[in-house]
């Protein structure tokens, strides 16, 4: 029935440009920028499925301000910028269940060193990135979710197509049904972040995964916190690693001080974890009771709570970025640097690099071909030269452990410094869903109840994401088989999408002789870590409605 209705739907209407970016964060918004600034009459539109630019922006965030510099020079200077406050204490700490082991910071590796650089929040960066774009001519339009890439009779990609809005659950046309708009461009930029819809669709399509490393990430949780302004220290950052997470689990926490009385405040898992007991979710609030945290944080006001995949593959897992008719920029194809815990500037860099190479692309009188001048650009350039140094911290952390690993990739990092190349570059092996230990073989994590003052449950932490989507849409969290999500799922892995999952979409309600599988999919605040975690691959993320999600403030 519902593919019937569907089928007798009118062709969707089209509009033309000369480049369609898709995802308004650093890195899209920094393609439509420069393209602008290379030549005002080159037509750009930007598609956004947040409600608003910055809406499903979430991270630290402490910015390298080397992006902003290359793109935007003389942007400091400018009245009307984001709330920023320059790095002015750096401080790494090793975590004990009672204690916080300071390291010392002439033992740290230069590159780790923060001085110079931002504590801000990265959603605000990108809704004034937005207001430049615009002011170039660019056009924004939030509120639309690209989920078809579409394809000319040779293969190439020649644009995207927007959702149908207002489709029923059962996927027939509701009363409010509008179709969808297709938008085609000479190229088509996919910035979508870490694990986009379409991005790994095409990485598949076009094999760019052939000859790299497995994808690698991370789920990064983050709460926004206003403290006593006794307790606010201004420009300190202090990053942590250890407790509570055991010596054989990836991860990392921080906090920041910035701004009136704010305090960021987030926890990192590795996503290649084995016990599937264990809870990323519930990690972070115990993070938050211990001595080095907890004082901070009491007698202050939660402000926000968020979550999202972070790549952490890094210089050998990045994909290649071209293919016929567009490319990745950004957190698309991973360019995070784990160690520093940043990638915002490198998301502008190579969003910059891609309309270097688009430009030159369009003056040629090219299009709808393979940018390989920018597939060949990027290992050379300045985010190049950022992670190769660091390319070995993730493989010696996941295969030798929290204490002897992140020693190793110290040492690592040292010997770059100088020349050397102690490990030369090594694999990461297999990928995350496939590092999960069945429940037989792992101990049950038993996790103290929120005390509601600096640790707090699911549901009300999501609240605080002011996610929301349309009641009645179709459930946008895909399960491929669901005989094999009971059987494999749940009987082998004990169910471990509830707690991977940081915001209670997922369920197993024990009811009767058999357990059902219920999906809160009003809950989803687009984190993609069923998309990535579920052992089986069995659980496809794709985009709602646009302008569903969370509608993050200050992150």
């Amino acid at each position: 029935m519902a593919d019937e209705s569907m089928a007798e739907l009118p062709e969707r209407e089209a509009m033309d440009y000369d480049v369609v970016v898709v995802g308004a964060g650093p890195a899209g918004l920094a393609v439509a920028i420069r393209l602008k600034q290379l030549d005002e009459n080159i037509s750009v539109v930007v598609l956004e499925k947040g409600s608003e630019v910055g809406a499903h922006i979430l991270s630290g965030a402490v910015v390298d301000p080397v992006g902003l510099d290359a793109l935007l020079p003389g942007w400091r200077d400018e009245p009307d910028t984001f709330e920023r406050t320059e790095v002015t204490d750096d401080r790494f700490l090793f975590l004990t269940e009672a204690r916080a082991l300071g390291l010392p910071a002439f033992g740290m590796p230069k590159i780790l060193s923060n001085h110079g650089n931002f504590i801000v929040s990265l959603g605000d960066v990108c809704r004034w990135l937005g207001t430049r774009a615009e002011a170039l001519g660019v056009e924004i339009y939030p509120g639309f979710a690209a989920n078809e890439v579409l394809f000319g009779e040779d293969g190439a990609v020649v644009g995207v197509a927007t959702g149908d809005m207002g489709v029923n659950r059962d996927g027939t046309p509701g009363p409010n049904f509008t179709r969808g708009m297709e938008l085609r461009g000479k190229y088509t930029i996919f910035a979508e972040g870490a694990r986009g819809q379409l991005s790994r669709a095409l990485i598949e399509k076009f094999a760019l995964h052939e000859g790299r490393e497995p994808q690698k990430y991370g789920l990064g949780l983050k709460e926004l916190w206003r403290v006593a302004p006794e307790k606010h220290k201004p420009g300190l950052v202090q990053h942590s690693f250890g407790w509570p997470l055991d010596d054989r689990t990836g991860g990392g926490s921080f906090l920041y001080h910035y701004g009136d009385d704010l305090v960021a405040v987030g926890f990192v898992v590795h996503l290649n974890y084995e016990n599937p007991y264990l809870s990323p979710f519930e990690e972070f609030q115990r993070f938050k009771q211990h001595p080095s945290v907890r004082p901070t944080l009491e007698g202050g006001q939660r402000l926000s709570y968020g979550a999202r995949a972070i790549t952490e593959g890094g210089f050998q897992s990045v994909p290649k970025l071209a293919f016929p008719g567009g490319a990745l920029v950004g957190c698309a194809a991973g360019f995070v640097n784990v160690p520093r815990i940043k990638g915002s500037h490198n998301a502008v860099l190579t969003g910059k690099l891609a309309a270097e190479h688009i430009f030159e692309a369009l003056k040629a009188g090219r299009a709808h071909d393979e940018l390989s001048s920018y597939e060949d650009a990027w290992r050379n350039g300045p985010v190049g030269a950022d992670l190769r140094p660091v390319r070995n911290v993730k493989p010696l952390w996941s295969r030798y452990g929290t204490r002897l690993g992140v020693m190793l990739g110290g040492a690592a990092m040292w010997a770059e410094q100088f020349g050397l190349k102690l490990f030369g570059t090594l694999p990461h092996g297999k990928p995350d869903y496939a590092a999960t230990k069945p429940a037989r073989e792992c101990q049950r994590i038993a996790y103290p109840k929120p005390d509601g003052v600096v640790s707090f449950d699911r549901l009300s932490s999501v609240f605080l994401s002011n996610t929301n989507h349309e009641e009645h849409q179709p459930v946008h969290l895909r399960v491929k088989d669901m005989g094999l999500q009971k059987s494999s799922e749940h009987d082998v892995y004990a169910g471990l999408s509830q707690r991977y999952c940081p915001a209670g979409v997922y369920e197993w309600l024990e009811e009767g002789s058999e357990p059902r599988y219920q999906i809160n999919a009003q809950n989803c605040v687009h984190c993609k870590t069923c998309d990535i975690k579920d052992p089986n691959q069995n659980i496809v993320w794709v985009a709602p409605e646009g302008g569903g999600g969370p509608n993050y403030s200050g992150m």
